[in-house]
């Protein structure tokens, strides 16, 4: 039989599913794959049930509604300064994951070369492959996470079509500082390439940080798209409402992938999130200040088993180092001991690396409820110090 596509069939199970299918199988606590165990905002929930019974049920706009695309045009003024025609500069779409797939498949000619810094969240490479471009990767590693300059602009070259940038950086949990993000942009503008940014964790910042859009840098507001999600900001991952936020000239093309990938997102989805984006600051505050309380949660819990603990600036996600608690084997195989023998579920670093990574990191998710939280940890005691 002729053969499935090459790039995708390539691929193997994410490590975010093989970890989440032995934490089942084992009844193990995941703290694994990234998302919240709660239900969300009750005044979002009840806005999107009532959307439902009112209607209509039928396809919104493509771009997405009015309201949210307004809402979102509101979001970028009010918390960065950006000036944004909702008609012209907005999109909506099934999650950012698919805003991200819309973007390199509308930017990308085959044999472009974007610009990776890992370690990445997974599906990055995969979407870029399918869509023919060329990766060129630039590590950040453990402890600080430092960008180097000198290798981002060795990364750089005629052929660059464009750098994809997360910050609040999953899963290293950096926030970019503005020197970094000045450096990768005044690159950006030597090598006439286009930024695309998915900032989907920019209201979960810890310790008094702001989130700083590469967007708003000079030169840059023509050249960038900037990525949201619905998901991570209220904690309901389940959703998959995803908006952009880019010049014409870019939201053009990438509405046109948009168009034959999803078409649109529920409306009343939709209505709900244009709701939650425009809330007071106290809803804001409480998110990054619960998640910071619970970082430090974990953070006291495992440092006390003797765990080296990794900073951790901003989105859900903690690492550590495993060689403190005396664990000789790989990332991989410590997250498949504690999974069979302790019963919690971490996730190993080094399989976000594609070129190859760190062998003694693991993640931990630790947005789940505190009795989840303190449960892992005290298993985690039990197993190594009991």
């Amino acid at each position: 039989m002729k053969p499935a596509n090459s790039v995708l069939s390539g691929y193997g199970v994410t490590v975010f599913e093989t970890m989440s299918r032995l934490a089942m199988e084992c009844g193990s606590i995941n703290l694994g794959q990234g998302f919240p165990d709660d239900l969300g905002p009750e005044n979002l929930r009840r806005a999107a049930a009532e959307a439902v019974i009112d209607g209509p049920n039928q396809y919104p706009p493509m771009m997405g509604i009015p309201e949210l695309r307004q809402a979102v045009a509101e979001h970028n003024k009010r918390f960065y300064g950006l000036d944004v025609d909702w008609q012209t500069e907005t999109l909506v779409t099934s999650g950012a994951t698919e805003a991200l797939n819309d973007c390199l498949m509308a930017l990308i000619e085959p044999g472009d070369e974007v610009i990776l810094i890992e370690p990445l969240y997974d599906c990055y490479l995969p979407l870029v492959e399918r869509a023919g471009g060329v990766p060129k990767f630039v590590r950040i590693e453990p402890p600080d996470w430092a960008l180097s300059e000198a290798a981002l602009r060795a990364a750089f070259s005629e052929k660059t079509k464009l750098i994809l940038l997360n910050t609040p950086h999953n899963p290293a949990a950096k926030v970019f500082g503005r020197d970094e993000l000045e450096t990768i942009a005044a690159l950006v503008r030597e090598f006439d390439a286009y930024a695309v940014c998915d900032e989907v964790y920019e209201h979960i910042l810890f310790d008094g940080r702001t989130h700083l859009p590469l967007m708003t840098l000079d030169g840059m507001r023509e050249r960038t798209v900037r990525i949201g999600s619905a998901g991570k900001t209220f904690s309901m991952t389940a959703w998959k409402v995803g908006y952009v936020t880019a010049p014409p000239n870019l939201i053009g093309p990438i509405s046109k992938a948009h168009q034959f990938v999803t078409f649109t997102t529920p409306r009343n989805l939709q209505s709900a999130v244009a709701m939650g984006i425009t809330q007071d600051d106290a809803y804001f505050r409480s998110l990054s200040g619960d998640l910071e309380t619970k970082r430090d949660r974990i953070a006291r819990g495992l440092a006390d088993i003797g765990f080296e603990i990794m900073a951790t600036e901003g989105t859900y996600f903690l690492s550590v180092d495993i060689r403190a608690v005396g664990f000789e084997g790989t990332d991989v195989e410590f997250c498949e001991h504690i999974t069979r023998e302790a019963g919690v579920t971490a996730i190993p670093l080094s399989a976000l690396y594609p070129t190859g990574g760190p062998d003694q990191i693991v993640r931990f998710c630790f947005s789940k409820q505190d009795a989840v939280l303190d449960a892992a940890v005290e298993k985690l005691r039990d197993h190594f110090k009991g």
